[in-house]
């Protein structure tokens, strides 16, 4: 206890306090955005008529976030954090102003787009600010702060969002938002202008990247595009089914294509070590959120609850990912292992919640369930960014914190994607609320926690050495199979 404390003390030293209120501030306003905007958007969709691109939305979000975040990443270590972060902020606030004036819903999951873009130069930059400020004796403790300032947005940012929707509209929420992120940047602005660059990639390296990234998105973009459309028509003719399988198999090829060179060498084999740790983050991810996307959805049109007492299990993992990550932030066994523990514990977390929905148990057993779920992320993903920084030469961090931010959203990505397609296919207009309807949907994401497990424990064989034994290839693979 006393170590934890003494590294908490190291931490908010008077040269550090001001970066780490503002980096919390910023990741505050980050969590309340993401907290109001789930719980707005079943009201949304229901005043759009956008319930069968429900799930674009929300993967059109981390779809932009990749290409912000590949952009970003070779961008701060040329550059240092400083323009991706206002970058990110012109974009955020931007598309969150679109999507508050939409009178369409695609034009709301447009603004979703550009605020994912400018929240993929963002979280690149803090973290690249988190790896270049803190010893890494302290980073843990920094992480589990990260975590913990979702609680507030986790306990009041639903109810908030619920009541401002229900009494003002669900414009509201997104207008309201803009303004509280631009304070929390020009909190930390000051406190990075001696975050310089530290080398200087050669530009073609990172001119490269960045088509990769324009590639990346637009894979994605059309394979979940033409996978939403393909279940959501009726009666489509062969030549337009035809059309859209084309499209979505061109999109996952050009994926598939461009994705390896923008991550470690053998992320998608799972490889041992660094590269597992990276797909560990990806694989439970799809999981979670896209469980996470659609749960206010059942909540709301199956129970007839109201979108601020749907959120309560919103806060509720909020709260769990806080625990889960104060929890990681003091251990003091191999911390490879929690990876290992998160991915179990959600698994049998989501197996529950699973059997929950199914039988129409009362709405606090889902919110305990989902509490579990949430820290069980929190316990696995703030001690994969740990790992990762760790396992970074400090010239690296920034691609490697991308490469990070890259396997995230493709797995929230794939999660929201693939639920919304599932919803696409087997809802029933007249019978929104059909619950077997979201007990598929839950069943087919638990899939991936086991193999999360299995990642994980992959992730969890690696030497205990940092960055600065193998400095030059911290994105190739380099931890001994």
């Amino acid at each position: 206890m006393k170590k934890t404390a003494s590294k908490a003390a190291r931490a908010m030293s008077p040269e550090l306090r001001p970066l780490i209120i503002g980096i919390l501030a910023i990741i505050t306003c980050a969590a309340f955005e993401a907290m109001a905007v789930v719980t707005a958007m079943p009201s949304v969709a229901r005043e759009l008529s956008g319930e069968s691109s429900y799930g674009l939305a929300f993967s059109m979000y981390l779809t932009a976030s990749l290409l912000g975040t590949v952009v970003a990443g070779s961008w701060c270590d040329r550059k240092g954090p400083r323009p991706a972060l206002a970058v990110g902020l012109s974009l955020m606030i931007l598309g969150l102003l679109a999507a508050g004036a939409a009178p369409d819903f695609w034009l709301v999951t447009v603004g979703r787009a550009v605020s994912g873009l400018g929240g993929g130069f963002m979280i690149v930059a803090v973290y690249v600010v988190i790896g270049r400020s803190f010893p890494q004796r302290v980073q843990p403790v920094v992480f589990g702060w990260l975590a913990a300032a979702w609680v507030v947005p986790g306990l009041i940012g639903p109810v908030i969002a619920g009541f401002v929707t229900e009494q003002f509209g669900w414009r509201w929420v997104f207008l309201g938002v803009s303004p509280i992120v631009l304070a929390a940047v020009v909190i930390v602005w000051p406190k990075t202008r001696g975050l310089g660059p530290i080398d200087s990639p050669e530009a073609g390296s990172a001119a490269a990247r960045v088509v990769r990234g324009f590639a990346l998105a637009g894979g994605v973009f059309a394979a979940q595009w033409a996978v939403v459309r393909l279940a959501d028509a009726e009666s489509p003719s062969a030549a337009a089914v035809s059309a859209l399988v084309l499209l979505a198999v061109a999109g996952i090829v050009v994926v598939l294509i461009v994705l390896p060179a923008l991550l470690p060498k053998g992320t998608l084999v799972l490889a041992r070590g660094l590269p597992s740790i990276i797909a560990t983050r990806g694989i439970v991810n799809v999981a979670f959120f896209g469980v996470e996307a659609f749960i206010p959805l059942m909540l709301v049109s199956s129970r007839g609850i109201d979108p601020g007492t749907a959120g309560l299990t919103l806060s509720a993992a909020a709260l769990g990912w806080s625990a889960g990550s104060f929890v990681q932030a003091r251990v003091t066994f191999g911390r490879q292992w929690l990876l290992v523990a998160g991915s179990s514990v959600l698994s049998l977390s989501l197996g529950g919640f699973v059997l929950a929905t199914a039988v129409e148990a009362p709405l606090w057993v889902l919110v305990a369930t989902w509490g579990i779920s949430g820290s069980a992320m929190g316990m696995a993903l703030s001690s994969a960014s740990v790992l990762v920084l760790k396992l970074s030469a400090e010239s690296e961090q920034g691609r490697n914190s991308a490469a990070l931010q890259i396997s995230d959203q493709l797995g929230g990505v794939v999660g929201t994607a693939g639920a919304g397609a599932l919803f696409a296919l087997l809802h029933d207009p007249s019978n929104p609320g059909h619950v077997p309807t979201f007990v598929a949907i839950w069943l087919a994401l638990w899939v991936f926690t086991a193999a999360g497990i299995v990642s994980g424990l992959r992730g969890a064989r690696f030497p205990d050495a940092g960055p600065g034994l193998t400095p030059s290839k911290s994105m190739e693979g380099t931890v001994p199979a």
